[in-house]
């Protein structure tokens, strides 16, 4: 039995965006949740946009519908940075049905949203709007789970267009890997044994290139010389390289707060250092960051805020 929505939530007709990123990685399950919604609410409406310009105009031009999001962390993330941009979000209980690779919807179910595509769509019609907190950024961005610096993995460095993740560098390097294996005798069993030896190296290799790492073992990052502030107590300065530093909304927490972790590169004793903070400003020479599931930068300084029960998410309830 769902719990009572005061808000009248569960009653708006529903606008089922399906992001094409999700249409291509399983139309079953996008098919399986389109039904479920269908079948579940009257005058459902489903868009499924080409880009995420199209993303964008059915969102903004929604009515009273309650937006529900078919895809992964990304689109998400589109949408939330979209309604936080139109100064809706707080008046918006959000859902979203996982559709992607398992580490491209960590966020999603991190969340709390159940990770299969039944699940998740009856979620957006029996479940119960929860408050949430978040970060935003003083170049309107928002991070829902946690923010790190450098940013991980390793390896992928380069800064991302739009807020798109860049994804096509280890694929293509994969792909390179597979083109350059070596094509193995098919006679014999030797030979038959000879393929399948080299089918598991070169997964370990694909899967290698893919997690970020090189092919002699993990690339380590190197540290990075910050100054880290927090409500303007200075936790890290230039002349102590810091090996991490992770911001994310404060669990159990309804003032606003973040937790804020900063690993220098010696910790001796001391250890990490841990604060909890309303605003945190990192300034340096220039450096990426993770946010979720975006990279950003490089930048010399960013500031970001905590904010209590800023948004909803339909959850089981």
């Amino acid at each position: 039995m769902s719990a009572p929505d005061p808000t009248g939530t569960s009653q708006l007709p529903l606008l089922v965006v399906i992001d094409p990123a999700a249409r291509l990685w399983d139309g079953e399950s996008v098919r399986i949740a389109r039904d479920v919604l269908s079948a579940g609410a009257p005058g459902v409406k489903v868009c499924l946009p080409e880009s995420p310009e199209e993303t964008e105009r059915a969102l903004v031009r929604r009515g009273s519908r309650r937006p529900v999001v078919v895809g992964d962390d990304t689109a998400l993330l589109r949408a939330v940075r979209l309604l936080h941009r139109e100064r809706e979000l707080s008046d918006v209980a959000l859902s979203v049905v996982p559709v992607g690779a398992e580490e491209r919807v960590r966020l999603a179910c991190g969340l709390g949203v159940p990770p299969d595509a039944v699940t998740a769509a009856r979620t957006v019609l029996d479940g119960a709007p929860h408050r949430l907190g978040l970060l935003t950024d003083d170049s309107g961005g928002v991070v829902l789970g946690d923010l790190r610096i450098p940013d991980r993995p390793a390896g992928r460095r380069r800064s991302e267009p739009d807020g798109q993740e860049q994804r096509a560098g280890g694929e293509r390097a994969g792909e390179r890997a597979g083109q350059d294996a070596p094509t193995p005798s098919l006679q014999g069993l030797s030979g038959l044994a000879g393929l399948s030896r080299t089918r598991r190296s070169l997964s370990r290799s694909v899967r290698a290139v893919r997690a970020g790492r090189g092919m002699r073992g993990d690339v380590p990052v190197p540290p990075q010389r910050l100054r880290v502030e927090a409500d303007g107590v200075l936790l890290a300065d230039l002349d102590e390289p810091v090996r991490e530093v992770s911001v994310k909304p404060a669990a159990g927490t309804h003032t606003g707060l973040a937790q804020v972790t900063v690993r220098p590169q010696a910790e001796g004793r001391s250890g990490p250092v841990l604060v909890k903070a309303r605003a945190v400003t990192v300034s340096g020479p220039d450096f990426h960051y993770r946010a979720d599931a975006l990279v950003g930068g490089p930048v010399r300084v960013r500031t970001w805020t905590a904010l209590a029960q800023a948004w909803s998410l339909m959850l089981p309830a």
